[in-house]
């Protein structure tokens, strides 16, 4: 894997997390606008608008990148329009990530042929 690979990799791992929370603290604020006088979505909309654009553009690099097949591309895509898919996906971008430093270090070390 290359760095620019693993550097958009990264940038996915990165933002998957907030993406998820602030979808989460966004469904709290619908409940609540409709429940009580507090009225936070404007500006909790704006900020998960903001991150799941980034999620989108980092998933789109990653993908074009890691020449992933379309059914690893479409879950991760999924992963971001579930309430807590988010976190999924760094977990599952995490461990793809090191087993891959795990891949590089066998080949440099002439382990395997991976």
């Amino acid at each position: 894997m290359d760095i620019k690979t693993a550097t958009a990799l990264r940038r996915l791992r990165l933002v998957s997390a907030p993406e998820a929370v602030s979808f989460l603290i966004l469904l709290v604020c619908s409940v609540l606008k409709r429940t009580t006088d507090f009225d936070a979505v404007p500006v909790m909309g704006a900020i998960h608008g903001v991150l799941f654009i980034l999620y989108v553009i980092f998933w789109a690099d990653a993908w074009n990148r890691t020449k992933w097949p379309l059914k690893t591309a479409a879950l991760y895509f999924v992963l971001s329009v579930l309430p807590t898919g988010g976190f999924f996906a760094e977990r599952k971008l995490r461990r793809e990530a090191e087993d891959a430093v795990i891949a590089a270090r066998a080949r440099q070390e002439g382990v395997v042929n991976a």
